[in-house]
């Protein structure tokens, strides 16, 4: 069980990491934002509620380590037409708790999200609720999954071209 004075210290520096994330992503630094991940990262983004189970329905996005290196790859390759030019982004990132689950050595992490895209298509607002889990990696957080439940998954909507 944490102090309350270490638990402090987590929530700050979680609370940094989120926002660094958040600032990689809408600047559209890639690379940096690849750079966050352990290398046996889960990248989700369920489509059709919460709680589905990823192996055997549809999700959005499901990524392994490797499939996240081709998708930083694919959006820096200037060939991802729908990100040509790049939408405007903004992020807020808010409600962020320290979860009392079990996750190993893993920090489970959560939080809220309002994404502000603005593309050639629209301004559209994405609303999510974000689960991580974090561990430290040489003494530096690192995101061993991320999972971005949109709470509109269940309807039809935008493609997604960009990191969420």
């Amino acid at each position: 069980m944490l102090s309350r004075e270490s638990s402090s210290t987590l929530l700050a520096a979680v609370t940094a990491f989120l926002y660094r994330e958040a600032r990689l992503q809408d600047e559209h630094q890639y690379e940096a934002w690849e750079k966050l991940w352990t290398e046996d990262g889960v990248y989700w983004v369920p489509a059709n509620g919460a709680d589905i189970n990823p192996e055997k329905e549809m999700s959005i996005i499901y990524d392994n380590r490797s499939r996240i290196a081709l998708r930083v790859r694919q959006l820096m390759s200037g060939k991802h037409y729908t990100q040509t030019p790049q939408s405007n982004l903004r992020r807020l990132i808010s409600n962020i708790e320290l979860m009392d689950e079990e996750a190993g050595e893993d920090i489970a992490v959560a939080s809220n999200s309002m994404i502000f895209e603005s593309s050639l298509r629209d301004d559209t607002l994405w609303a999510a609720r974000n689960d991580y889990r974090l561990r430290f990696v040489e003494g530096e957080l690192r995101m061993a999954y991320k999972k971005v439940t949109l709470v509109n998954n269940s309807k039809a909507i935008y493609t997604l071209s960009f990191l969420v």
